[in-house]
């Protein structure tokens, strides 16, 4: 079924207008009211044109709208009028448009009977609080619209922008390991052309070919602390503070799951861990080691207590299968977390060429999985 779309709003007052035009006209030929019947048409014409700018001014077309009544007895203007005073008027104005319904009900009973009532005075009050509720009604909703709108548009900018620190903050713990184990290898290669030097003393050529090994060794070493340095520059505080954190966790050059498993037995968290692949190069064991980190630190936040299972294996295309699954436990422990780690490990995993998967297990917990490449370092020549 097709939805239509609703009117616009030049649309609804036109109507609106066209309908006071032709209460209007009935005024006129009833008539509504013992004034004479130019004064009848004049109000009715000028308090149905005041309804087509009703938006922009609310409490002048409430005020025309009572002068249409209390002239021509229309009560067309008179309740659009006191209708847009009530949503469109600011609420230090709205009571001028209650004021002015109420003196266009006076003004219509004193032309029609040349006296005033009790009930007159009384009673009009009443519809009026009836128009004038509807009214305030509708304008409360569209503020209310307007403000779930602005905080849904800022909790999306906050989300994106906590993702893009995730991310940040990922690259940054990646340069560091990187730099870690370049300037270990860096170190090594400047150590052996040093030693190897001293060895060549008799030749030239091959002692001037070592010297060019170690220096070129010693600067790139140095461009890489540099580079390491405008990236801890670049991260804020918290994003460094985590990527430290997050290092001293075990994160080293060969991280041990083992280790990292034991961790959790230890706090009472029963976690088996079936390692199917043994050794792993550096960077794939770095990778894997995040994915099974993170897995346990979500089961321990949501699922203390329940069995969680590790594995580790290889894939049909020589690619690393790391899953950390956990079954429903008990109550979620209380513990705060910026909603980032995933964010931060799809983000790792993405830059070597793997990929990430999380979500619950039908009616068996929770398991969070990854596919890593078999990351081969370069074959050293001896």
């Amino acid at each position: 079924m097709r939805i239509r779309p609703s009117p616009g709003p030049e649309l609804v007052d036109a109507g609106l207008v066209l309908a006071c035009l032709v209460l209007s006209l009935l005024a006129v030929k009833t008539p509504w009211s013992p004034l004479p019947w130019p004064v009848v048409a004049a109000a009715g014409v000028l308090g149905s044109a005041a309804m087509w700018r009703r938006r922009r001014w609310p409490v002048a077309a409430a005020v025309a709208g009572a002068v249409a009544f209390a002239l021509g007895g229309n009560p067309g203007p008179l309740l659009i009028g006191l209708y847009s005073g009530a949503r469109y008027a600011s609420r230090r104005h709205a009571w001028l448009c209650g004021i002015a319904g109420w003196a266009g009900f006076v003004g219509w009973s004193w032309f029609d009977s040349g006296k005033l009532t009790v009930d007159n005075i009384v009673f009009p009050p009443l519809g009026i609080a009836l128009v004038a509720l509807a009214g305030v009604n509708l304008a409360t909703r569209d503020a209310l619209l307007v403000s779930l709108r602005e905080q849904g548009r800022r909790a999306e900018a906050e989300q994106s922008l906590r993702d893009e620190q995730a991310r940040a903050a990922e690259r940054t713990r990646i340069a560091r390991e990187m730099h870690d184990v370049l300037a270990h290898k860096m170190s090594l290669i400047a150590l052996y052309a040093g030693a190897l030097e001293l060895q060549t003393t008799a030749d030239p050529k091959l002692r001037d070919g070592t010297v060019l090994i170690r220096t070129t060794a010693r600067e790139a070493l140095v461009e890489l602390r540099e580079v390491l340095g405008v990236l801890r520059a670049d991260v804020a505080p918290a994003a460094a503070s985590a990527s430290a954190s997050a290092d001293d966790t075990g994160a080293g050059q060969f991280p041990d799951l083992g280790a990292l498993v034991g961790a959790s037995r230890r706090a009472g968290h029963p976690v088996e861990l079936r390692d199917e692949v043994g050794d792993l190069p550096a960077a794939t064991a770095r990778v894997v080691y995040r994915v099974v980190q993170e897995g346990l630190t979500n089961a321990h936040k949501h699922a203390p207590e329940a069995p969680t299972t590790v594995s580790v294996g290889r894939t049909e295309d020589g690619g690393v299968a790391v899953a950390v699954h956990n079954r429903a436990g008990a109550a979620p422990m209380d513990l705060p977390g910026s909603g980032s780690g995933l964010v931060g490990l799809a983000e790792r995993i993405r830059l070597v060429g793997g990929t990430l998967r999380s979500g619950p297990v039908p009616g068996d917990g929770w398991q969070l999985s990854a596919v890593v490449p078999w990351l081969d370092p370069r074959p050293e020549v001896s």
